[in-house]
């Protein structure tokens, strides 16, 4: 392993072996970065990270899909301090990744992304570009993101249906092209949000949302669009 001289390399910084680490890099202090991760060009770490993390658990904890290869942090990234992301995932180019966010394995972040501070994205997760992930939001396992989407801060979404409770394939929402979640909502395993739906904040979508409609409430129902008879959306 080598140290481009353009890196800028913080105090009690720890690089394991086989790191890949491009140029005109910034690592913050005390930060680890575990074998075989890759960090293209221009990218900023903050201080007291983990890159690369290998994942671990017992035997009520399923595994991730796939074979395990090395973390890949593409060029123009910045991640915050005190950020967590695991091995096997992908974080493409110009993605913004704040403070206390974590990111599991098996994922992929598209480029032009933003995971905002303490966000938690769960392993086999796939978003897409340009999509915002807002302040302490919670994408469970096995969730695609399309591109464009919003999420709110503290949107909560979950993948097991039956809570432990019987065996399940476990899955995530699917949340389309352009669609937008409002703060605090919750979204329920397997549903699917349309391109360019809208969910208010703190509904509870319990089913489908077709495309182009908005929705609110606990469970969401669609709103009838302003100019119909009883019209609710103003």
């Amino acid at each position: 392993m080598s140290i481009p001289e353009s890196a800028a390399i913080g105090m009690n910084v720890v690089i394991e072996d086989n790191v890949h680490i491009g140029e005109n890099v910034t690592i913050g202090h005390n930060t680890v970065i575990l074998e075989g991760t890759y960090i293209g060009d221009h990218v900023s770490i903050g201080s007291n990270c983990v890159l690369g993390v290998k994942p671990a658990g017992n035997k009520k904890m399923r595994k991730s899909n796939g074979s395990q290869q090395p973390l890949r942090i593409q060029s123009y990234t910045r991640i915050g301090s005190l950020v967590s992301i695991y091995s096997n995932t992908e974080i493409h180019e110009h993605v913004f990744i704040g403070d206390h966010a974590s990111i599991r394995e098996n994922s992929s972040i598209g480029s032009g992304s933003v995971i905002g501070r303490g966000a938690i994205v769960e392993l086999n997760t796939r978003i897409g570009k340009n999509v915002t992930v807002q302040t302490l939001a919670y994408v469970t396992g096995d969730t695609i993101l399309e591109d464009n989407v919003f999420l709110g801060p503290c949107v909560s979404m979950s993948n097991d249906k039956y809570m432990g409770a019987r065996e399940f394939t476990l899955k995530g929402p699917h949340v389309k092209n352009g669609a937008k979640i409002g703060n605090n909502a919750s979204l329920l395993p397997g549903i699917t949000v349309g391109e360019h739906a809208i969910v208010g904040a703190g509904s509870v979508v319990t089913k489908d949302v077709a495309g182009h409609t908005v929705s609110a409430g606990v469970p969401a129902k669609e709103m009838t669009p302003r100019g119909t008879e009883g019209g609710g959306i103003s």
